[in-house]
C-alpha cells in the first residue's frame, strides 16, 4: 500500500546525527552500537531511504528543524536565532544533495504532486521520495517577513513551536501564549498559502493560532490525550478544531505519546501498534468518518526503536497498519485515506498551483 507520512525529520538525522541514510537500517545500528553510543536514539535507527522504500513510502513532509536553546551546554538545539537560521539552510542544502543523488525529489506544487504520484504508479519504488518542506518550530524565522525566504525555497507547511517557548510562543510543556511578533508571522504565513501545523503548540497557543489565521491548518504529528494524558496529545476539543478545519491529522509512533507515565529509559513497552489504531478510531468517532486522519510516524526524530510500539521494529512496519486496520473494520476504501489518501487530497488543496 502507499504510504504518505505527514512527519519526518529526515535532515536532523542527516546533518546533526550525520548518518548516511543511503544504508540500510542494520548498518545504521551496526555503525552506531560499534561507536558505543549512547545517547536517546542511538543505535536503534528505523528508517533509511533503502528502509523507506521497503515500506512503500511514496511521500512524506520533510522538516528544518532548528530549535533554540538558553542553554550552551545541549545535544539538541542551538545558542541564537542566527545559528537556527543557518542549520535550517543546512537542512535545506541536505535536501538538495539528495535530489541531486536521486533520492529525494521536492514537491513544491500541486502539478509536481500529481506528476511524482504520477511516477510512483508507473515506477513503484524506483521513483525517488517525493517531500513537502515543512519547519518544525519557527526559529530559524529572524523576522516574520523571513517566512517569504524559505517560501522561495519551497517551504510549504511550518509549525510554531516545539518544545517550550521560543520566540513567536509557547510550545510543548509550557503554557505561553502567542508572542506579539507571531501575529504578522501568521498574516505572512496566510497571504503566502502556507499550511499551520498546530503541532507542539501549547494548549494556549494552539487557540490564538485559530483565532488569529485564517489559512489551512493540519496537525502532522499530533496522539490524543486520552492514551496518554499529559499536554503533549490533543483533547477532544482540539481535535474538532482541527476537524471543523477540514485539516488532516497524523499519527505518531513514539510510544511517549501512545502509553500512559511512559518515562524515557525507565519504563517497559507495553503497548503495541494496536494503540495506534484506537488512536484513529478516536478521530474518526469525533470526526464521523475517515477523512481527517493519517500517519504521521515522528520515527527517528530524536528517537530509535527503544521508543516504539512494543511490535515496531523497523519504518517498513507501517505496513502492518492497513492489517490491524482490516482486522478493526475499515474498508479497503478507508484504509487507503488513511495510508496517503488524506494527506495527498489536503495537499492537493494546499500547494499553490
Amino acid at each position: 500500500m502507499l504510504l504518505f507520512d505527514g512527519h519526518l525529520d529526515l535532515a536532523l538525522n542527516g546533518v546533526d546525527w550525520n548518518r548516511d541514510l543511503r544504508c540500510s537500517v542494520d548498518d545504521l545500528r551496526a555503525q552506531e552500537r560499534a561507536l558505543g553510543m549512547t545517547d536517546p536514539g542511538r543505535g536503534g535507527a528505523t528508517l533509511s531511504f533503502p528502509e523507506m522504500k521497503a515500506a512503500e513510502l511514496a511521500v512524506c513532509l520533510s522538516t528544518l528543524l532548528a530549535r533554540q536553546e538558553k542553554e550552551i551546554n545541549h545535544s539538541f538545539g542551538w545558542t541564537s536565532p542566527q545559528t537556527c537560521y543557518a542549520m535550517a539552510h543546512a537542512h535545506l542544502a541536505w535536501h538538495r544533495a539528495m535530489e541531486k543523488a536521486g533520492y529525494l525529489k521536492a514537491l513544491r506544487t500541486k502539478n509536481c504532486l500529481r506528476q511524482h504520484l504520477n511516477d510512483w504508479n508507473t515506477r513503484g519504488t524506483q521513483a525517488p521520495l517525493g517531500f513537502i518542506q515543512t519547519m518544525e518550530g519557527a526559529d530559524p524565522i529572524l523576522v516574520p517577513d523571513t517566512i517569504s525566504e524559505f517560501h522561495e525555497h519551497g517551504l510549504r507547511a511550518i509549525g510554531l513551536t516545539h518544545y517550550g517557548p521560543n520566540r513567536y510562543g509557547g510550545g510543548t510543556s509550557c503554557e505561553v501564549g502567542l508572542a506579539l511578533d507571531a501575529i504578522p508571522l501568521l498574516k505572512r504565513i496566510e497571504q503566502l498559502g502556507i499550511t499551520v501545523d498546530v503541532t507542539h503548540l501549547s494548549d494556549v497557543a494552539f487557540w490564538q493560532v485559530l483565532d488569529n489565521f485564517n489559512g489551512r491548518i493540519h496537525a502532522s504529528h499530533q496522539n490524543s490525550r486520552r492514551l496518554a494524558p499529559w499536554q503533549r496529545q490533543f483533547s477532544d476539543e482540539q481535535y474538532r478544531a482541527v476537524i471543523e478545519r477540514d485539516g488532516v491529522i497524523g499519527i505518531a509512533f513514539d510510544i511517549i505519546m501512545l502509553q500512559p507515565g511512559y518515562v524515557r529509559r525507565v519504563s517497559e513497552r507495553l503497548v503495541s501498534m494496536e494503540r495506534a489504531v484506537e488512536n484513529i478510531d478516536i478521530i474518526c468517532q469525533l470526526a464521523g468518518n475517515t477523512r481527517n486522519v493519517g500517519i504521521g510516524s515522528d520515527l527517528d526524530g530524536g528517537y530509535g526503536v527503544e521508543q516504539t510500539p512494543s511490535d515496531f521494529n523497523r519504518f517498513r512496519d507501517l505496513q502492518n497498519m492497513t492489517t490491524l486496520l482490516e482486522k478493526r473494520g475499515y474498508s479497503a476504501a478507508d484504509i487507503a485515506a488513511i495510508m496517503h489518501g488524506n494527506w495527498i487530497r489536503f495537499f492537493l488543496e494546499v500547494l499553490p498551483d
